[in-house]
C-alpha cells in the first residue's frame, strides 16, 4: 500500500488509501454525519464520552468545525473524515489530538466508525493512513492510542496497524459517563512500514 497526500496539509489535505480517503470535515458533511452518528448511537456510546443533548444539531457540528480548524491552525490536532472511494460515503472519523512538540513529538489517536461499516477492515486502513500523515508529514516520533480493556475490536485495529501494547492506565478517560481503565498502545516512527498494511 502506498500512502498519497494531495496536495499538502495546509491546502486541502487528502490521504488516499486503497479503499478509503481521509479529508478534513466540511460544512456540507453535517447531514450525512448526523445521520450516520444517529444510526450508530447505540453502537458508539459504550466507547465514547457522554453525548450532550444537542450532539447532532447543525449548531453543535459548526462548533466542532470551528474547534477542528483552530486545532489545525495551531498544530494541536488534525481531524479527518473517512470516506469510501467507490461512492464517497462517509463511514467514520479519525483524529490526531494532543500534538506535543519539543522533546515529545507525539500525538494521541481517537477514531470512530459507523455501525454499518464496522468489522470490514476500514478502520485499520484509516489508522494506517493517519500514521503515515503523523510520521511523514507532521514528522512526529510517536503516536499513542488507548482502548477500554474489553474493546477487543479496537485493540485488533491497533495491533494490525503495528501498535504495541504498553500497559494499563487506571481510570484514564471518562467514557460513557464513568472514569474507566484503558489499555495503552503506541507506534514509533521507526516501526512504521510505509508500503505495507498488516492484517
Amino acid at each position: 500500500m502506498v500512502l498519497t497526500l494531495f496536495p499538502s496539509a495546509r491546502a486541502d489535505p487528502r490521504i488516499v488509501l486503497p479503499r478509503l480517503y481521509l479529508r478534513p470535515p466540511q460544512r456540507g458533511d453535517w447531514q450525512e454525519w448526523a445521520e450516520l452518528r444517529a444510526l450508530s448511537r447505540d453502537f458508539l456510546t459504550p466507547w465514547e464520552p457522554s453525548w450532550p443533548d444537542d450532539a447532532l444539531t447543525r449548531a453543535a457540528y459548526r462548533r466542532r468545525l470551528a474547534r477542528y480548524t483552530e486545532d489545525w491552525s495551531r498544530d494541536q490536532g488534525y481531524t479527518f473524515f473517512m470516506l469510501r472511494r467507490d461512492d464517497d460515503a462517509l463511514i467514520g472519523g479519525i483524529t490526531l489530538a494532543n500534538v506535543r512538540r519539543g522533546v515529545a513529538q507525539s500525538c494521541t489517536f481517537g477514531y470512530w466508525v459507523g455501525k454499518p461499516y464496522a468489522r470490514q477492515g476500514y478502520m485499520t486502513e484509516a489508522v494506517y493512513g493517519a500514521c503515515g500523515f503523523a510520521f511523514e508529514h507532521l514528522r512526529l516520533h510517536r503516536v499513542e492510542a488507548a482502548t477500554l480493556p474489553h474493546n477487543e475490536a479496537s485493540q485488533g485495529v491497533l495491533r494490525n496497524a503495528g501498535f504495541q501494547e504498553e500497559g494499563l492506565a487506571r481510570r484514564y478517560l471518562k467514557i460513557n459517563g464513568k472514569w474507566q481503565d484503558h489499555r495503552l498502545f503506541a507506534l514509533l516512527r521507526e516501526e512504521f512500514m510505509p508500503t505495507t498494511l498488516n492484517g
